[in-house]
């Protein structure tokens, strides 16, 4: 039932995006599902929440968007999110990641712009590969490193792809690479 409400959510939601004409992409692990279904469905992982990259000034649009659907706007930990009004759970919210801007104070990267998105076969915006692949050595957490070693082995992360990253990034994706060989 959640991954059910995971979907729900997230056809919700950016079906409201699109509706009100904000520039947005997916991130996260509901994009990076939509990456792996496109190579190997059998090998999706689910996830408990919705991250969805936009641009700071269109916060008040995104939040203009989401309040019809019952999503209020709040902010936990210094992450901005929309949280259900009947069970205000930020584990399983809406979180907003902004484009260009850090996410934690330490990270040397921000997230991309959501221009850089591409339509996914689900039919909504989710962040490309290279941004995606990014945002996960960012992150650096063992989620993260789940998820970029399912990308190294159905074949997504390749030369041209690494050759786009940063020289701090690009070290950290060989310690992944290096412990899977």
């Amino acid at each position: 039932m959640a991954v059910d409400r995971v979907e729900k959510l997230l056809r919700q939601v950016t079906q409201a995006l699109d509706g009100a004409g904000v520039s947005y992409a997916v991130a996260g692990g509901n994009a990076l599902a939509a990456w792996v279904a496109s190579v190997d469905e059998g090998a999706v992982r689910a996830t408990k929440d919705v991250d969805v990259l936009v641009r700071r000034p269109d916060l008040p649009l995104v939040t203009d968007a989401l309040r019809p659907l019952g999503l209020m706007p709040v902010e936990v930990h210094g992450v901005m999110m929309f949280v259900d009004r009947r069970r205000p759970n930020p584990k399983t919210g809406v979180h907003i990641l902004f484009a260009d801007e850090l996410v934690r104070p330490h990270d040397a990267h921000p997230p991309p712009d959501p221009a850089c998105a591409v339509r996914a076969a689900t039919g909504f915006w989710i962040v490309d590969l290279p941004g995606l692949v990014a945002m996960k050595l960012q992150a650096f957490r063992n989620i993260d490193k789940a998820h970029l070693e399912d990308l190294i082995s159905i074949g997504l992360i390749d030369a041209e792809l690494i050759g786009k990253l940063p020289p701090d990034l690009r070290s950290r994706l060989k310690q992944i690479q290096d412990t899977q060989e």
